[in-house]
């Protein structure tokens, strides 16, 4: 079973792009779109509108930085805080250049930190590098299911 991508961004045109570039990496994961903190914190802990969503986490979070109701380093401290969740990878994609954003985000143990490229052809490339790596080259933590692909047939099975 392949892990979904969850993507929370709140900018309907950095949403379009991240889904276009994602599109074009030809990842067969679904990607689960939330528009603010306290949405993502809710699909994450299982509550709310998402109490009875199936088990099971992410494959990698891409957050941004700056959002509604409950901003991005905050849903970082609070995964990171949760045993259930710390080994979820998130990528903070952001547009914030600030050095004391990147320097709290990797305080609070973010895999990553993306500055979200000005011209679509390098978005796209940058969305679609993210995906392929978190999603396929990226070992997933012990327990974890991901396909993998036979390279003589083509076929996926669970590890």
């Amino acid at each position: 079973m392949l892990k979904p991508i969850l993507l929370i961004e709140d900018n309907p045109r950095d949403l379009e792009l991240t889904l276009v570039a994602l599109e074009r990496s030809q990842l067969a994961n679904d990607v689960i779109v939330l528009r603010d903190g306290a949405e993502a914190l809710d699909y994450l802990f299982q509550r709310g509108t998402y109490a009875t969503r199936a088990d099971g986490n992410p494959a990698v979070l891409l957050l941004d930085l700056k959002l509604p109701k409950v901003d991005g380093l905050e849903v970082l401290k609070a995964v990171r805080e949760s045993n259930e969740l710390r080994s979820i990878p998130i990528v903070m994609l952001t547009s914030s250049r600030e050095e004391p954003d990147l320097q709290r985000a990797y305080e609070l143990g973010v895999n990553a930190y993306v500055v979200k490229p000005v011209e679509f052809r390098d978005f796209v490339a940058a969305i679609s590098e993210l995906g392929i790596f978190w999603a396929v080259l990226n070992e997933p933590p012990p327990g974890s299911l991901r396909l993998q692909r036979h390279r003589s047939s083509g076929n996926q099975t669970p590890d």
